[in-house]
C-alpha cells in the first residue's frame, strides 16, 4: 500500500532487486502533532516535517545544525562558527522578546524540555510553527515547538547497523594581513601623521599568527546501533561515539552517548514503552568571542592573531612568551594564550521516561509518562603564569572553578477519544500536566595560586580569593502545572476544525497572575475534494488554512517578582563588613508575554503532487513582554537597576514558502528538489515610556558604549553610530558634515545632524539594520542506479554586518590588512573612501564599517554509492553504502570578514537580552570550517 506496482522480468537473474516508487496520490503521510499525530492532510496548523535522511545528510554534533536551511520560517546558527561543542541559537519566526529567552521548547519522545538526541537516533522531526500547532504547549509555545520521535525497532529479525564518518576539517577564510615590513611602514606613517619622528624600531621576526593558531582540524563519528523484536515486544539501542579536534590549537570536543527504545505489548489493551539516553562529554576550550575582560585571557585567540605585531616572535630570548608590548595595550600572544590557558568543560546528562497506553474501551485510550532528566556540568579554567598579562606579575595565576546542576522531572497524563459521527471523524484530548525543574550550583575565582602545576585545581591554595557576585552560589527551583484539551473534527474529509486550549500555573509568576489560559482555534477546506474540483486531473491537492491562537513565554528566572534583598560590602568603624540592602520591590502583578499569532495557508499539490507547495502568511503580536524598567528613582534605593515589569510589544509578520518537486522519476534516475524561503521583519511596537533602549555590541575595551538601539516602529538591534561621509579633503568642510576635534586633511568626515559644526553624541543616529531581509536554501536530489548525489545551497540576503574586527585593525594600534593599508588616504592618494593611517578617530563607530552581510553558501555536496546485495553478502552484509562529502565548500559574499554568518554578543554578555537583541556584530568569532566527509554505512 502507498507505493506503485511493478513488473521485472526475470530472465536469468540470480537476484532481483527492486525499489519501490511512492505513489503520492495514495500514501498520506502521517506528522507528530503535540500528545498525538495526525494525517498531514487533515493538520490545520503550520508544521515542517524534516526527513531523517537530511539530518545524516552530513556530519553534525547537533541535530538542529542539519536543519538549516531546510525548514521554512527555522533560523539556525552556531553561537560561535565552527567551536568544538558550541552551542546553537535557533529561532522559529523570529525572536518574540527581549529580556526572555526566544528558544523554541524541544520536546523529544513526549519529554518537554529535553536536550537534542544524535542525528542518526532519530525517526522523526516536526517543527510547530503557528499558534494551532503550539497552544496544546500553552505558556511555552510561543517560540515554537521542535517534537523529535527517536528510532524505535520492529517486528522481525535482529538488525545490526554500523556508521562511521571521518572528516578533515580546514578553517574557511583568513585575513590578508600586513608581513613585517610593511607593518613596519605602517607604523611609521602612523608616527609621522601624529608628529611623531622616533622612528618605528622593527623587530627580527616575521611571524603570520593565523598560521600559528590554526591546524587541520578533524571529526570523527561511530555509531553502533541495534534494533528488532516481536509481535509482543522490539528494542533498538545505539551507542555513538564523537570527537572533534578543532581548527584552532588546542581546541576539541569529545563525547559518548547512548539511547534505548523498549516497547512490549502486555496484552490487547496495555501498551508500555521505556526510553533511556544518557552522555558523558569534554570539551578544551580556547578563548574566542572574548568580551575584552582580564578573566578570559586578555583577549580572545582569534582576534589577538589579527592585531598582534608581525615582527615579533613567539618567545622572549630567555624563552618566555612575548608580549605585545610597543604598540596599543600589552597583551599576551595569541599562541601563548591558545597553548597555556586550560579551560575544560564535563557534562554529563540522563534522561528516563516510561509510559503506559491502555485502551480503556474501542475508541477511548488513555496514556501515562513519568519521566526524569539530570545534567550536571562542571567547568575549570586556569591562566598560569607564563601569560605574563593575565596571569603573571602580582597576579601569579589565576583559577576558576563552577560547577551547574539541574533536574527535571515530568508527569503527564491525558486520555484521547475517536470516533465517527456522522460523515465525520471526531477526535477529542485531555490531559494534565506537572513539571519540576531544580538548578544549583556555584562560582569561585582566586589569583595567587602555590603552582600552575595544579591548574585549576589549586584554586583551594589561592591567597586571594575574589569577591562573589549575586548568583555565583544560587538555587532555584519552578514548578508548572497545567490542564490541556483538544478538539478535532473532520467532515467529510473536507472541512477541518481544530480548537485548542491549555492552563499553566507557574512558580515563577507573580501572586496575582500564577495561572494563564492559552487558547487557540484553526480551520481547513480541502477544495480538492470538492465535487467540482473531482475532474481537475492537474490540482491533485488544494487545501486552504487558516488559525488564531495565544501562547505564552515564561522563560525567566524565579523569584523575580518577589521582594529581595541583596548582599553588599559596608564599613563600620573604618572596618569592611558585610550588610544587605533593598534589591527589589515585590512586583505582584508579574506575568507572562503573551503572543497572539495569526496564520494563513496554502498547501497544493499538482500533477499527482509531483508539485508540492506550501505558503503560509503569519503576524505575531508579543504583548507585555518583560522588560528592564529603569523608571524606579535611584532615591528610592533599590539596588537592582533592572527590575522587571511588563512593558513592551514587538512584532514579527513574515511569509514562509516551501516548494518541493519530483523533476524527473524514470526508472534508473530520479532527481527531486526542495526550496525553502523566509522572510520575517520584526519591529518594536512599544518600549518603557516610550525611550529608546541602548546597548553594547563592542569589547569593552573598546570604551564605547550604545552600539545598538531599539525604538518604537523600528527593527530590532539596529546599528547605532556616526553616519560616516568619507574623507575629509581639506579647506572647507562639506555641507551638513564635520570631523571630529581637531580634523585635519585625510580624517573622516561624518553627518553633522544637529549642525553644531562638531560632531558628537548627539549627532549618533541609526546605521545599519543586521536583520535579513530573507533566507533560503534548496537542495537537489539526484539517484542514478547505486549511485546518488545531493547538493544543497543556503543563503542569506539583506542583513548587515558591524565589522568590529576592522574597527580594532584600522585603530593605528595593532596590525591591519592589506586592502586598509594600500587604500588609506595620502596627499598622493585622495581619491579613496578610506581615512589616512593614525587618523583622529579612536575606535569609531561608524557606518564606515557596516558592511552588506548577504551570502550564497555551497553548504554541503554528497555523493554517494549502494554496493550492489551480491557483493554486501560476501562479507555477511545486507547493505553496504559508501559516501564523500564536503561542507562549506564556497561563499559568494561581499563581506571583509572571515564569515557573514557572526552572533558576537559584545560586552553585554552571553545572556537572553544580548541573544534578542545584539545581532550582527562580529570579533573574534571562532572560524567557520571547510570540511571534506568520508562515510561507511553496514547493515547486518
Amino acid at each position: 500500500m502507498g507505493y506503485t506496482s511493478q513488473e521485472v522480468t526475470v530472465g536469468d537473474a540470480k537476484s532481483i532487486n527492486v525499489v519501490l516508487e511512492i505513489d503520492a496520490a495514495d500514501l498520506d503521510e502521517v506528522v507528530v502533532v503535540g500528545y498525538g499525530a495526525r494525517k498531514k492532510s487533515d493538520v490545520t496548523g503550520s508544521v515542517s516535517s524534516v526527513k531523517s535522511s537530511e539530518l545524516t545528510a552530513f556530519p553534525v554534533l547537533d541535530a538542529m545544525q542539519a536543519v538549516q536551511g531546510r525548514a521554512a520560517g527555522v533560523d539556525i546558527q552556531s553561537n560561535n562558527g565552527g567551536e568544538p561543542g558550541a552551542p546553537i541559537s535557533i529561532t522559529i519566526r523570529g525572536n518574540t522578546s527581549i529580556n526572555a529567552s526566544s528558544d523554541p521548547l524541544i520536546v523529544v519522545d513526549g519529554f518537554v524540555g529535553a536536550n537534542m538526541p544524535q542525528a542518526a537516533d532519530v525517526e522523526s522531526m516536526q517543527i510547530l510553527k503557528d499558534a494551532s500547532a503550539t497552544a496544546i504547549y500553552g505558556s511555552r509555545g510561543s517560540n515554537g515547538v521542535i517534537l523529535v520521535t527517536t528510532k524505535k525497532g520492529k517486528s522481525g529479525k535482529l538488525n545490526v547497523d554500523f556508521n562511521a564518518t571521518y572528516s578533515a576539517q580546514t578553517t574557511a577564510n583568513k585575513l590578508d594581513l600586513l608581513n613585517a615590513d610593511d607593518f613596519a611602514d605602517y607604523q611609521n606613517q602612523i608616527r609621522i601623521n601624529q608628529g611623531n619622528s622616533t622612528a618605528y624600531a622593527q623587530g627580527p621576526y616575521d611571524t603570520d599568527w593565523q598560521d600559528l593558531i590554526y591546524r587541520t582540524g578533524s571529526t570523527q563519528n561511530y555509531q553502533l546501533s541495534f534494533s528488532g523484536g516481536s509481535d509482543k515486544v522490539n528494542y533498538y539501542a545505539s551507542g555513538t561515539y564523537f570527537k572533534q579536534e578543532g581548527i584552532l590549537v588546542n581546541s576539541g570536543y569529545e563525547r559518548a552517548s547512548f539511547l534505548t527504545n523498549l516497547n512490549a505489548q502486555i496484552n490487547d489493551k496495555l501498551k508500555l514503552g521505556l526510553n533511556l539516553t544518557g552522555g558523558l562529554s569534554n570539551k578544551d576550550g580556547v578563548t574566542t568571542q572574548s568580551d575584552g575582560s582580564v578573566t578570559v585571557g586578555s583577549d580572545d585567540v582569534v582576534s589577538l592573531a589579527m592585531r598582534f605585531a608581525p615582527d615579533k616572535g613567539v618567545y622572549n630570548d630567555d624563552g618566555s612568551f612575548t608580549t605585545n608590548d610597543k604598540i596599543g595595550d600589552e597583551v599576551d600572544n595569541p599562541y601563548a594564550v591558545a597553548t597555556q590557558r586550560d579551560d575544560d568543560t564535563e557534562i554529563e546528562n540522563f534522561r528516563a521516561n516510561f509510559y503506559a497506553n491502555y485502551e480503556v474501551f474501542e475508541g477511548l485510550t488513555f496514556k501515562t509518562t513519568f519521566g526524569i532528566s539530570t545534567e550536571n556540568e562542571f567547568r575549570g579554567i586556569y591562566m598560569p603564569r607564563t601569560l605574563q598579562v593575565t596571569a603573571g606579575g602580582n597576579t601569579q595565576g589565576r583559577a576558576i572553578i563552577s560547577e551547574d546542576k539541574s533536574k527535571d522531572v515530568l508527569s503527564e497524563s491525558y486520555l484521547t477519544y475517536n470516533r465517527e459521527i456522522g460523515k465525520g471523524d471526531f477526535t477529542l484530548l485531555a490531559g494534565y500536566s506537572y513539571q519540576k525543574t531544580t538548578e544549583k550550583g556555584f562560582f569561585s575565582e582566586g589569583t595567587g595560586t602555590i603552582a600552575d602545576a595544579f591548574s585549576y585545581y589549586g584554586l583551594y591554595t589561592a591567597t586571594n580569593l575574589i569577591n562573589g557576585t549575586d548568583g555565583d552560589i544560587y538555587l532555584n527551583e519552578t514548578e508548572i502545572q497545567s490542564q490541556f484539551g483538544r478538539v478535532n473534527y473532520d467532515w467529510d474529509d473536507k472541512y477541518l476544525i481544530t480548537a485548542t486550549v491549555r492552563r499553566d500555573g507557574a512558580s515563577n509568576f507573580a501572586e496575582n497572575h500564577k495561572y494563564a489560559i492559552f487558547p487557540s482555534a484553526a480551520i481547513g477546506w480541502k477544495v480538492s475534494n470538492e465535487n467540482f474540483l473531482q475532474g481537475v486531473e492537474k490540482i491533485s491537492n488544494l487545501k486552504l488554512r487558516a488559525s488564531y491562537g495565544v501562547t505564552g513565554n515564561p522563560s525567566i528566572d524565579p523569584y523575580q517578582s518577589l521582594a529581595s534583598y541583596a548582599s553588599i560590602y559596608g564599613s563600620s568603624n573604618g572596618q569592611s563588613v558585610a550588610a544587605v540592602t533593598p534589591n527589589q520591590p515585590a512586583n505582584p502583578d508579574l506575568k507572562w508575554e503573551s503572543s497572539y499569532q495569526t496564520n494563513f495557508g496554502v498547501d497544493l499539490g499538482l500533477l499527482n503532487n509531483k508539485i508540492s507547495l506550501s505558503l503560509d502568511y503569519y503576524n505575531i503580536d508579543t504583548k507585555d513582554l518583560i522588560m528592564a524598567d529603569n523608571s524606579i528613582p535611584w532615591y528610592f534605593g533599590y539596588y537592582n537597576p533592572e527590575i522587571l515589569t511588563n512593558v513592551g510589544e514587538v512584532n514579527n509578520e513574515g511569509i514562509e514558502i516551501s516548494l518541493n518537486t519530483r523533476n524527473i522519476t524514470k526508472e534508473n534516475f530520479l532527481w527531486t528538489t526542495d526550496f525553502v524561503f523566509s522572510k520575517n521583519k520584526n519591529s518594536v511596537v512599544t518600549l518603557v515610556n516610550g525611550a529608546d533602549y541602548f546597548g553594547n555590541g563592542a569589547p569593552s575595551y573598546f570604551s564605547v558604549s550604545n552600539t545598538y538601539i531599539l525604538r518604537e516602529g523600528e527593527e530590532v538591534g539596529l546599528f547605532w553610530g556616526y553616519d560616516y561621509a568619507g574623507v575629509y579633503q581639506g579647506g572647507a568642510m562639506p555641507e551638513g558634515t564635520a570631523t571630529l576635534t581637531d580634523g585635519v586633511a585625510g580624517d573622516p568626515l561624518f553627518m553633522d545632524l544637529d549642525g553644531s559644526g562638531d560632531i558628537g553624541e548627539s549627532d549618533k543616529t541609526i546605521i545599519g539594520n543586521p536583520n535579513p531581509d530573507f533566507t533560503w536554501g534548496i537542495t537537489n536530489n539526484f539517484t542514478y542506479k547505486n549511485f546518488d548525489l545531493s547538493i544543497f545551497f543556503q543563503g542569506s540576503q539583506g542583513g548587515e554586518i558591524f565589522n568590529m574586527t576592522n574597527v580594532q585593525l584600522y585603530n593605528g594600534d595593532a596590525n591591519t590588512t592589506q586592502e586598509y593599508f594600500e587604500k588609506a588616504w595620502t596627499s598622493n592618494n585622495t581619491n579613496t573612501d578610506q581615512p589616512r593611517v593614525g587618523n583622529n578617530s579612536f575606535r569609531e563607530m561608524s557606518s564606515r564599517f557596516v558592511e552588506d552581510g548577504s551570502y550564497i553558501r555551497l553548504k554541503n555536496v554528497a555523493l554517494g554509492y549502494n554496493l550492489p546485495s551480491s557483493y554486501a553478502a560476501k562479507i555477511g552484509a545486507e547493505r553496504v553504502r559508501l559516501s564523500v562529502s564536503a561542507q562549506n565548500l564556497l561563499t559568494i559574499t561581499d563581506y571583509s570578514g572571515l564569515d557573514p554568518e557572526v552572533n558576537y554578543f559584545g560586552s553585554d554578555g552571553d545572556n537572553d537580552t544580548s541573544s534578542n537583541t545584539v545581532r550582527g556584530f562580529d570579533f573574534g568569532n571562532y572560524p567557520t570550517v571547510r570540511s571534506v566527509s568520508f562515510s561507511l554505512n553496514l547493515t547486518f
